[in-house]
């Protein structure tokens, strides 16, 4: 029986293993080097996504490789590829593992969020983590094993987290400035005293904007893989975002809200070849072991998302990535520029050396402008840092002593 539907959306991916495939192909034929790396391609494929998503695609690296081998060699590779990614999918879906942990109490509420208590000790300073608004909070508590949460309440540190919830009524048509000044800082106000205020990935950026917004409320600053320069990277990629927005604006319009499979294609423009990768590896793991239930943990949460509100997803697109606000001091929440430069507290950094979706190039500048932060830089993924099998060494232990510092 087939319990998930995911990877999300399918199609998406299907159509880039077909685009691989052809691409493949595309350059054993082309016969230059430094010809333009879709220009053997067909249109029927070109149309398969729709030409601005193409646009955002590097080639896939068998490309260039295909230009050393024969045809056939080259095409039997493909479909190799293609067959692989398909038991992968197939052992993914019927896989029997489900999340089953309980959540903890409840502190405060307020609309769809929750600021859920997970204890520990009442002496020092309690640690709010900010997750993302587009995904489940629950990253950071994923299972009894793989819970950063979890850890941190068990070495003695009282842990709390900010769930967003699902935008309903009311926040369907929240700006950031209406999460940031508004929720954000309610959530904090209801802690009672000062907290280490942890955000991660987006849910980082919001976190500086607050600890600057709100000093007699944070204490202590933690950064987990948080994105600050978004044209460090790939600026001409990042400034191609905002032409999606003709695109993505349809789909908002009946609910005010991105969809959860059109974020998913924009998460999936990041790395689009890895997912093929990971899951054609899936399939040759042993359903029973523990590599392959974290697999299917970290899938569910990926595949689990939250619609992203309008207003949001516009000043993201268009203003983070487009015109790279942050980094430029132009970003500004309630008519305020947010600088972190302008921070005085302590601050721990977290930029995992081979993150895909918060490229270590995009995250260091934070780093830098915030006196005094302690960087810290483990080998591992944007997830794999925080819900791997070598979290607890990449980052929860880290963490917790510099915590214990404080």
């Amino acid at each position: 029986m087939i319990a998930r539907r995911g990877p999300r959306p399918l199609l998406l991916h299907l159509a880039l293993a077909t685009l691989r495939t052809q691409a493949t192909l595309a350059g054993w034929t082309t016969s230059s080097p430094a010809s333009p790396p879709w220009s053997n391609a067909s249109a029927s494929w070109k149309q398969s996504l729709g030409q601005p998503i193409l646009d955002l695609l590097p080639p896939p690296p068998e490309m260039a490789q295909s230009r050393q081998a024969n045809p056939n060699a080259a095409l039997a590779a493909a479909l190799r590829r293609q067959s692989d990614l398909i038991a992968g999918i197939a052992a993914y879906r019927r896989h029997p593992w489900h999340r089953t942990l309980e959540d903890p109490p409840t502190l405060w509420t307020e609309g769809e969020s929750r600021l859920l208590d997970y204890g520990g000790a009442a002496a020092g300073r309690p640690v709010l983590f900010v997750p993302s608004l587009v995904n489940r909070a629950h990253i950071l508590d994923l299972a009894p094993d793989q819970s950063m949460l979890r850890h941190l309440a068990g070495r003695g540190q009282r842990v709390l987290l900010l769930d967003w919830g699902w935008p309903g009524e009311a926040e369907r048509g929240f700006t950031l400035t209406d999460y940031i000044a508004g929720r954000l800082e309610r959530a904090l106000a209801a802690v009672g005293e000062p907290v280490v205020l942890a955000g991660y990935c987006m849910g980082g950026l919001l976190s500086v904007a607050a600890a600057q917004r709100r000093p007699d409320l944070v204490a202590a600053l933690a950064l987990l893989a948080t994105p600050w320069d978004f044209h460090a990277a790939d600026a001409e990629a990042a400034r191609r975002l905002p032409g999606l927005l003709p695109l993505l604006e349809p789909l908002m319009a009946p609910t005010g809200r991105l969809p959860i499979d059109a974020i998913q294609v924009l998460f999936a423009m990041l790395d689009p070849w890895g997912i093929a990768n990971k899951y054609s590896a899936f399939a040759r793991l042993d359903p029973d072991s523990p590599r392959a239930r974290q697999f299917v943990a970290i899938e569910d949460w990926l595949n689990d998302g939250v619609p992203l509100a309008g207003a949001v997803a516009r000043e993201c697109l268009a203003g983070w990535y487009g015109a790279n606000t942050p980094a430029a001091g132009t970003w500004r929440v309630a008519g305020v520029a947010v600088d972190p430069a302008r921070l005085r507290l302590p601050a721990f950094v977290a930029i995992p050396a081979r993150d895909r979706i918060v490229p270590p190039e995009s995250a260091r500048p934070l780093a830098a402008l915030i006196p005094g932060a302690v960087l810290h830089a483990p080998a591992a993924g944007h997830v794999g840092m925080v819900a791997g099998s070598s979290a607890e060494r990449a980052l929860w232990g880290p963490m917790a002593d510099w915590l214990a510092g404080l």
